[in-house]
Formats: C-alpha cells, structure tokens, sequence
C-alpha cells in the first residue's frame, strides 16, 4: 500500500532571518507564519496525511523548508548537504526522523550540494536541477544512490528561481507545470502546461483530484479547476517572502513500505 505520512518542522524564531537570493528581502510577521504553517499542516491532516513533526531547529533560520534536507525514493532517504552552509545544520534531526520510520539512510557527500528542492520526482523518473544550491557532485552523488533502484535521472539547469521545484511541479498524471518566465528549458519535460502565475507552478497532490497550492494563484486555481482538478487553498504569504512554496514546507513519503 502507499503510504500517506509527511514530515513538517515548526518555523525558527529566528524565520525573518531566512536566506532570500532572487528576490527583495521583505519584512516577515512570525506570528502570522505560524499561523499559516498550523494551516497547511492541518490541510494535510484533514485529507488523510499523517503529519510528523521533526524537532524544531530553533537556531536555523530557515528549518521550516524541511523539504530541502531529504530526498526519498522508494525506502531510502538521502539526507542532503544543502547549497548553503548556514543550513546544513538542520539536516541531523531530519535523518533521525527518517530513520525511525525504517527508511535506509544514504548522505550526499562533500564536495557534493544537493537541495530537495531541486527534486522532482514523476514516477520513476527523477528531475534534478542544477542550479545555484545543488551542484554537478550533487547530481551525481544522487543518480549513483538512486538509478540502482531503478529511477532514471534527469539534470535540468535552474537559473532563474532558487529551486528547480521554484519553478515547477507536476500533476497528479504527470504533466509538468510552470510559469513561462522562470523555467529554463520548458521543452526538457514530455508534458508540459504553461500557468499564469509564478506560484501557481507549485502544488502538492493530496490524494484523488486534489490539489495543494498557494491563495496567491488564483488564476491557475480556476485554470486547474476547469482541467477537472480540486485546489485546496492556503495561504502561504509570509513564506512566499522567503522563497517558500507549498511544496518545501513539508516532506511528502509516498512510497514506504507500510
């Protein structure tokens, strides 16, 4: 059977701190966030997720991105060693809630940088993208852990938004969406439908037609909605301030062996 459980991590104290690298920094309401962090955990929860939170790490500015510390495929976590050093000390609590869920840990190794936001699984078939925080090391310390498992990897170049998954995500049947002006190479992916927004390029599929995405995509939620899918909205703002998305706010497992 799959499995539906999903890593979140509470947001720093210290979240207004929180790297930005393509966009201007803006002033970040901690109280707010917390708030719609306790909303998009309750939106998994309430269709059929089990969320486990990873202990806080308080001292890291930007630990509620859990996303970025692990990869998983199949039964094996791959912890990351992210593009920027101020975030590699959020990883060791990540492998340890991996790990107590029975999954096979692997690390990516200097002079390896690997994001998990710059994965992007469809089915078998893994898009890295090599950009800014993950590196050509990264890439193939990632192909060596997962292609004997059967995945095939795909490298494809990120320039213009900090993640590959910045810049696009996928339908439930595998169609790659993205906004036009942040995505490199449109025509690597075999599907691929252009979105009228830059945030409307990121979801997360909960189950059936529904679809988790940002209240700051309105235009792409009508889109979605009349291709017969269900957007399930929450409102992300003050992550959007630091280059978050609903997808690198939480860890999604689908493929444990329950």
């Amino acid at each position: 059977m799959p499995s539906k459980k999903a890593l979140v991590r509470r947001p720093s104290p210290r979240l207004a701190e929180g790297l930005v690298t393509h966009i201007a920094r803006e002033r970040v309401d901690h109280g707010l966030a917390v708030e719609q962090w306790e909303a998009y955990v309750e939106a998994l929860d309430a269709h059929g997720w089990e969320t486990l939170e990873v202990d806080p790490a308080d001292d890291c500015p930007d630990s509620v991105f859990v996303e970025d510390t692990v990869v998983v495929y199949r039964n094996v976590a791959l912890i990351t060693r992210p593009g920027a050093e101020s975030r590699r000390a959020e990883t060791p609590g990540v492998e340890e809630a991996v790990a107590r869920l029975g999954c096979s840990v692997n690390w990516i190794w200097e002079p390896g940088t690997l994001d998990g936001g710059d994965v992007l699984k469809i089915g078998d078939t893994i898009y890295v993208g090599r950009g800014g925080r993950t590196n050509a090391a990264g890439v193939q310390q990632l192909r060596a852990a997962f292609e004997p498992l059967g995945a095939r990897v795909v490298a494809v170049p990120v320039s213009k938004v900090l993640h590959l998954k910045s810049a696009v995500t996928a339908l439930p049947d595998g169609t790659v969406i993205g906004h036009i002006p942040m995505t490199d190479v449109p025509s690597l992916f075999p599907r691929f439908l252009p979105v009228p927004e830059e945030s409307g390029a990121h979801v997360v599929h909960l189950g059936g037609a529904k679809l988790l995405m940002a209240a700051s995509a309105p235009k792409t939620a009508d889109l979605l909605t009349d291709l017969g899918h269900e957007p399930v909205v929450v409102d992300i703002g003050e992550f959007e301030k630091l280059e978050g998305c609903v997808t690198c706010l939480s860890v999604r497992l689908r493929e444990l062996y329950v």
